[in-house]
């Protein structure tokens, strides 16, 4: 089934062949273009600086016959790699490079899948998507002034370009949610803007629909009665900074979300949804781009907003308070939601 033109998404087997060329480019390649491809035409189908995002609808992608098989060739070179039990540290950068960068396109897949209304096709357990049950009641958690290592360490573990590198911010005083705005709390916002004449859809988030006096929500292809005590997830930032006017309060910092999130579980309830903040996403003093150029630099743009935490469908160790998640802030096709602070 062919894949509409859409901004967040990609045709499914282009993204397969870009996620395999990004593979060998990087592990087996050194990142040299001089370097041919085991595949001809790679780098002019797949290289995703190179192929604007419309021009992948209209690209001569090979058959995934050829496609699986390229796939083979490039998993069994790395897998001998790994195997001769004497991989450099370039080496190992580079393969974990793929593999987080793999993983998160895998990410992309899963909200593609929602965007199309598509049946889940994986054996995935879609009830852990839900936010954590807790007994904790709703409550603002209060900081007071403190002082932040923001950031990352050389020499711990694999990072990120933009994480680099760790530096010390002070943090003023503030009080965070303990929980992600629910469903009911932002049903209650858009019921006003409704009463105060705004259309019944323009605050509605994403994969919404009210039938007769009930609202329900659609996750993949199943149309289910709304959990008003789940979090609101599929929020711009845009409408995110609606409500917190109309609340009277406002969305976190980088800052404030990075603290909180590594703080002990116990006091607050993570929401299984990426989560806004108000910092637009900026490099840090220092920063130096790593040999994957196009990861962080063109995104620096003045544009794109900056999340924390992380959605059901982001592997563990990507799961860190240092890790920064960029998009634009009109974007609601990905899993995301966001909590509020107030001082």
């Amino acid at each position: 089934e062919r894949v509409a033109l859409l901004p967040g998404l990609n045709p499914p087997h282009w993204e397969f062949g870009h996620l395999i060329w990004f593979h060998e480019f990087w592990v087996h390649r050194q990142g040299l273009a001089s370097h041919p491809s085991v595949l001809a035409q790679a780098d002019t189908l797949f290289n995703s600086s190179e192929i604007f995002h419309d021009d992948r609808w209209q690209a001569q992608i090979p058959s995934i016959d050829i496609l699986m098989n390229y796939f083979s060739d490039v998993m069994e070179r790395t897998f001998t790699i790994v195997r001769s039990g004497s991989i450099s540290p370039e080496q190992a950068y580079f393969i974990q490079l793929v593999l987080y960068h793999q993983d998160m396109h895998n990410e992309a897949f899963a909200y593609m899948w929602q965007s199309l209304g598509y049946a889940w096709p994986l054996d995935f357990n879609l009830s852990s998507v839900a936010a954590q049950s807790s007994d904790l009641m709703p409550h603002y958690i209060n900081f007071a002034k403190c002082h932040l290592q923001s950031g990352s360490l050389p020499h711990t573990g694999f990072i990120f370009d933009n994480e680099k590198w760790q530096h010390e911010v002070l943090v003023p005083e503030f009080a965070i949610s303990s929980h992600a705005v629910s469903n009911e709390e932002y049903l209650s916002f858009l019921e006003a803007q409704i009463v105060s004449g705004a259309s019944s859809v323009e605050y509605q988030p994403a994969y919404w629909k009210k039938e007769g006096d009930i609202w329900y929500e659609r996750f993949f292809d199943r149309w289910q009665e709304l959990d008003l005590k789940a979090p609101v997830r599929h929020i711009s930032a845009h409408h995110a900074e609606q409500y917190c006017l109309w609340s009277g309060v406002r969305l976190p910092t980088e800052n404030e979300l990075s603290l909180l999130m590594a703080s002990p579980d116990t006091h607050w309830v993570p929401s299984q949804l990426w989560e806004w903040t108000c910092n637009t996403f900026m490099p840090f003093a220092g920063f130096s781009a790593d040999p994957y150029q196009d990861y962080s630099a063109p995104w620096f743009d003045g544009k794109h907003r900056v999340l924390k935490g992380w959605s059901s469908f982001t592997p563990g160790y990507l799961r860190r308070p240092q890790f920064r998640n960029f998009y634009l802030p009109s974007r609601n096709d990905f899993f995301c939601g966001f909590r509020t602070c107030f001082l």
